[in-house]
């Protein structure tokens, strides 16, 4: 299997959807690289915090591929999560070269509405500007709009996705 990334806005279940996805596979690794940018504890900066932000997200992007990369050479199908851009789509094109990219859409609205069942790690303004952004970000290979699935059909799309090898 190739590295599958699962892109898309804040709230838009990203985080959800790929473990469920990773735990249908025989043998899977789901690396949040959320969770590898706060490995980070002191000096911590959002990609939106200017060139030590983008520094920071850039590494964070390089040693999410360096983890799928041990996994894959281990025979570990891999699940990857991200708020990507083109940018950084580039950065896991060049590291994982047969990476799939499925970007996650949802209507703000409903992204709005997850978001505020859960605590909140992002000011409403960074909330909106992520949810815009991805707009702009067009190096996906395939769309999967979420909005009105369960996590549990989106995740069944994906895998589905996957395994075709679509994209």
């Amino acid at each position: 299997m190739r590295a599958l990334i699962l892109s898309g806005p804040p709230a838009v279940g990203k985080s959800t959807i790929g473990p469920l996805v990773a735990q249908k596979r025989p043998c899977a690794a789901f690396i949040d690289v959320d969770d590898v940018r706060h490995l980070i504890v002191s000096g911590h900066a959002a990609p939106w915090n200017g060139p030590e932000g983008l520094r920071q997200q850039r590494l964070g992007v390089l040693n999410g591929c360096s983890l799928a990369r041990n996994f894959l050479d281990g025979d570990i199908d891999v699940v990857i999560v991200d708020v990507l851009t083109d940018n950084t789509a580039g950065l896991y094109r060049a590291a994982l070269p047969d990476v799939l990219i499925l970007k996650l859409e949802v209507d703000f609205r409903e992204a709005a509405r997850r978001a505020g069942t859960r605590p909140a790690y992002l000011k409403p303004e960074e909330f909106r500007a992520l949810h815009d952004q991805q707009h702009d970000f067009t190096d996906g290979d395939v769309r999967l709009d979420v909005t009105r699935l369960s996590a549990q059909d989106a995740a069944a799309q994906v895998e589905d996705i996957w395994l075709s090898g679509r994209g």
